[in-house]
């Protein structure tokens, strides 16, 4: 495992950050603007692009998660409070989770919807659960709660970010950027 020596997130973490975040983004935007759309082939087919964007953050997750297990990031500024640095933990934890469950939830209600689920129109993924009628507007509700806590964590992330920024006048921001060279010249991956 690596050593936090650098003040900059790597390469790779700073891809997978951005990719996901431009990815999450346009699922959210998508997802809201989709489900209050009359029936039609249109709506249909934002569906699935919806569930094969949704598969892949499945996916990217676990990469990323694997990524960060083995490539510790950097250390929070020495300067912050402790109650911040515990803030920060619990919120970057609280996106792993949503990243997760979020996904997982939608691929639920697909399931118990009857709603098959075929990754860009070759990979068909299994059913989670047997149709169930019942189950499936709880799972959408469920789908759409996590999604709008998601937004709000994103926003308090966003937030932080440039609270540190332009008040604390810290790198906190600066090293999550891309285009930001690491400060450890064999951490370029």
């Amino acid at each position: 495992m690596s050593t936090p020596t650098t003040l900059h997130y790597t390469r790779t973490a700073k891809s997978l950050h951005w990719l996901m975040a431009l990815m999450i983004f346009g699922l959210l935007a998508l997802g809201f603007y989709m489900s209050d759309l009359p029936l039609s082939p249109d709506k249909l087919q934002y569906y699935a692009w919806h569930k094969w964007a949704g598969v892949s953050v499945f996916a990217l997750v676990w990469l990323r998660l694997a990524w960060r297990v083995t490539h510790r990031p950097p250390a929070l500024p020495g300067s912050m409070p402790r109650h911040m640095q515990w803030a920060a933990h619990a919120g970057h934890a609280l996106l792993y989770v949503l990243m997760i469950a979020i996904p997982l939830s939608g691929w639920l209600m697909s399931s118990a919807k009857g709603v098959p689920t075929v990754w860009f129109g070759v990979l068909p993924i299994p059913d989670l659960l047997a149709r169930d009628k019942e189950l499936g507007p709880t799972l959408a509700e469920l789908h759409e709660a996590l999604n709008i806590g998601l937004l709000l964590l994103i926003a308090g992330h966003a937030a932080a970010a440039f609270f540190h920024h332009f008040f604390h006048k810290d790198d906190t921001l600066h090293r999550m950027l891309p285009g930001r060279p690491s400060s450890n010249p064999q951490e370029t991956s």
